[in-house]
């Protein structure tokens, strides 16, 4: 059986649903091995997310992004491990593990992948030189013997600017987990519910999800989760959840009408996919990794100001648009597009015949 070695500095959001829902497909194919490195919002039991197969091996070395890179102890533990797991396969998660890993591992002697998850230079809350520090990391790290797999159509354009050496496959949900949470009822009953979900944060635009929720004083506005920028959420219809189990945010998206993502930046967002496969109307601002999947006015929206998200929503509250059509077009996107069981295929035959 050929060994995968998955290294993820941050072990947490995004990239640690994405490691859960692939290795639960690829263990039955492959001897799995997972470097990680602990995040503030990582789990407590992360390790019994996972099956019981996986070899999980925590790093104490990864402090971050620039601390991971930064560090000369992850080059040489992340080698050490190489060469004790001798790995047919590598694939490095985030772009610290993608330069920390091109840099420390042979890669012209074995097949070595690279998602970055959202590029680290299209981040919009640091100055212009840090973001031209991250792209002088991700330019050099390209030059390495290895194949990027972009996790959007959008971030595959990004990383063929760097290397043709690229490709992608789309992120994917599991859908059997979701199934229960479908809402069978597709009537809307007022005040119209809106619910966002994720880290309270710069990345995540509350400001833009406040000024939304002021042009629409009638409707109830959720934010599922807790962060440092929760203090940017003042208008009097917005009710913040806390941090809260997998289960109650589920069933709190359930009960929503709409789910909106106005984003300053994403990769290709989990929580955008599961909304659409759970039937809710969509509205996301107009980024990568959004607009590679909202078709606007036929699976969802995208917009551009607060003004165009009030729009779109009070549309939908008199029942001008027919929400019906557009949920079910983004239900049936996600089942033939971007569910895990086909992601899992796709990465299986790139690791075979392509490098």
């Amino acid at each position: 059986m050929q060994k995968i070695l998955h290294i993820a500095e941050p072990f947490a959001t995004g990239v640690l649903s994405f490691l859960i829902d692939l290795t639960k497909r690829q263990i039955e194919e492959y001897d799995i091995y997972i470097l990680y490195g602990i995040r503030p919002l990582t789990p407590p039991n992360v390790e019994s997310l996972f099956d019981k197969r996986i070899h999980l091996i925590k790093i104490d070395d990864f402090k971050g992004a620039l601390g991971t890179v930064l560090n000369p102890k992850v080059y040489q533990t992340i080698h050490k491990y190489y060469k004790q797991i001798k790995p047919d396969i590598v694939h490095l998660h985030s772009s610290a593990a993608g330069f920390v890993g091109r840099w420390s591992i042979p890669c012209s002697k074995t097949k070595v992948f690279y998602t970055p998850h959202g590029y680290s230079f299209l981040m919009q809350d640091g100055s212009s030189l840090k973001r031209l520090l991250y792209w002088g990391i991700e330019f050099i790290s390209a030059k390495r013997s290895s194949k990027t797999i972009a996790c959007s159509e959008g971030e595959y354009k990004e990383a063929y600017k760097l290397s043709k050496n690229s490709t992608f496959v789309n992120n994917g949900i599991n859908t059997n987990e979701l199934k229960p949470y479908i809402q069978q009822s597709q009537s809307l009953h007022p005040p119209l519910r809106i619910c966002t979900s994720g880290r309270i944060l710069y990345q995540k635009n509350p400001k833009l999800f406040n000024d939304i929720a002021e042009l629409v004083p009638d409707a109830k506005f959720i934010w599922i989760g807790e962060g440092e920028l929760k203090t940017e959420l003042t208008a009097n219809n917005i009710q913040i959840t806390g941090w809260i189990s997998r289960e109650e945010a589920l069933k709190t998206l359930q009960n929503a009408d709409v789910f909106i993502l106005p984003s300053l930046w994403e990769g290709l967002p989990i929580s955008l996919l599961e909304a659409m496969y759970l039937k809710k109307v969509c509205i996301v601002s107009n980024v990568i990794g959004n607009r590679d999947v909202i078709k606007s006015g036929v699976n969802g929206f995208i917009c551009n100001t607060a003004t165009e998200y009030a729009h779109i929503l009070k549309q939908i509250a008199n029942q001008k648009i027919d929400s019906n059509i557009i949920k079910e077009n983004a239900h049936q996107d996600i089942l033939q597009n971007y569910n895990v069981d086909l992601m899992a295929k796709k990465y299986s035959i790139i690791y075979i015949f392509l490098n």
